[in-house]
């Protein structure tokens, strides 16, 4: 009966040192506040990629990111015929 009751008290003594230690430690940790961190999908690549080299019609270009870079920012495109701000727009490619 005494080694029951000893097995018993250790048992206890070791809960409580859990219950101190770690089941504490989980809860601050998730209270704590964190950093805003942007979603990864707003990791994009650089939107000046592209430089205006002279291109001008949609043959040229290798993608329709590349047309709407070019259509924005670069002089003498022929790019948008019926000028609605939508590059290439009968370019199956795209």
């Amino acid at each position: 009966m005494k080694k029951l009751i000893i097995y018993a008290l250790i048992a206890f003594a070791g809960w409580q040192y859990y219950q101190k230690n770690f089941a504490l430690t989980q809860i601050d940790t998730s209270s704590a506040p964190q950093e805003y961190q942007p979603p990864a999908t707003a990791i994009t690549q650089p939107t000046e990629r592209f430089s205006c080299d002279g291109r001008q019609h949609c043959s040229q270009m290798h993608s329709r990111a590349e047309a709407e870079y070019f259509l924005r920012n670069c002089p003498n495109t022929k790019m948008d015929g019926d000028h609605d701000g939508i590059p290439c727009e009968n370019d199956s490619r795209f």
